[in-house]
């Protein structure tokens, strides 16, 4: 059986961005994770081992945030690699990171970066 698991709306606040101010001043995200596994007979039987856990995919999100980087590309990247690294059960995965009142000249509430990836792909 397959099953999502996803963790919505993890604030988090970072310091990526391009310009010199976004390093030291930093600004809000939002982190978004739509994870996809086979259930294993373990969680069925109310076992966390046979299902992706929602706590590490937040954890692993905020580890990596933590790592500044000029472009979200990269952020929203080693979140995937980390997470397929770290979650075994782990078959598909989308991440979206945004990035809340970006310093640009325009009157915008966000801006974010979406990737998807397959295990073994």
């Amino acid at each position: 059986m397959k099953a999502t698991v996803k963790v919505e709306n993890l604030k988090i606040y970072a310091f990526h961005g391009c310009m010199k101010e976004e390093e030291v001043i930093g600004g809000d995200y939002v982190i978004n994770m739509r994870a996809l596994c086979n259930v294993g007979a373990g969680a069925l039987e109310d076992n966390i081992e046979g299902t992706v856990d929602y706590v590490d995919l937040a954890r692993i999100a905020k580890k990596e945030m933590s790592k500044r980087s000029k472009l979200l590309e990269v952020v929203v990247k080693r979140i995937i690699d980390s997470c397929f690294d770290e979650i075994s059960v782990l078959e598909r995965i989308s991440v979206t990171v945004s990035k809340l009142n970006p310093p640009i000249n325009a009157d915008v509430e966000s801006v974010s970066v979406t990737m998807e990836a397959v295990r073994g792909s």
